[in-house]
């Protein structure tokens, strides 16, 4: 398996689709943003998060402009159906073929915040990986101090497994980093069970 496909998904509110060149100078903004430099811990001071460039420079655009040839990994641009414009990006990297497993990130910036589109992108991607590839577990680690996102994998299907305790600090305090997983069989349970929805429409 490899992840050469770079598929376009629909769904209700959001297209999850390779970067176009349009996309990859809106993610300037959206990786600029102090709230999502925090809860990404790209950062582990507030002082730090502020005052990035929304301008990406030529290595971060260079590196968008490469997922599309990327094997081992999926790297999809999520668009705002109701603006045509890219709010965040969703991620299957880490593969591991004897596992059959991969790691799983999202992350929406403020312009496509608390309308749903986190948890429709996060459906769509995982719908595409267990429906079209040899997956049998899909797993992210998140931080304590970001219960918004816990909430929207476990609506998502994804289970808690642990903790890594004091993983990050953050302006002097220490955050544990929850280890959640979906695994195949849960997946399909959630697709087939009475009333289930498909966010693919």
């Amino acid at each position: 398996m490899t992840f050469a496909d770079k598929p376009t998904l629909h769904g209700t509110s959001v297209i999850l689709r390779p970067f176009t060149p349009r996309d990859i100078e809106a993610m300037g903004s959206v990786l600029a943003d102090p709230e999502v430099i925090r809860l990404t811990g790209s950062a582990n001071s507030t002082a730090d998060t502020l005052g990035t460039s929304p301008e990406l420079d030529e290595k971060t655009r260079d590196w968008y402009s490469s997922r599309a040839d990327q094997t081992d990994r999926l790297d999809l641009a999520v668009i705002d159906r109701a603006t045509d414009e890219c709010v965040g990006e969703v991620v299957l990297n880490d593969w591991s073929s004897d596992d059959e497993s991969c790691n799983f990130r999202v992350l929406i910036g403020p312009r496509g915040r608390g309308r749903g589109l986190g948890m429709e992108a996060t459906a769509l991607l995982l719908d595409h990986a267990f429906s079209t590839l040899p997956l049998h577990r899909i797993e992210l680690e998140v931080f304590a101090f970001n219960p918004r996102a816990r909430h929207v994998y476990e609506r998502s299907g994804f289970v808690v497994e642990g903790t890594r305790r004091d993983a990050f600090v953050f302006d002097g305090e220490r955050i544990d980093a929850i280890v959640m997983s979906i695994l195949r069989p849960e997946w399909e349970a959630r697709s087939h069970a009475p009333g289930a929805s498909s966010p693919l429409s």
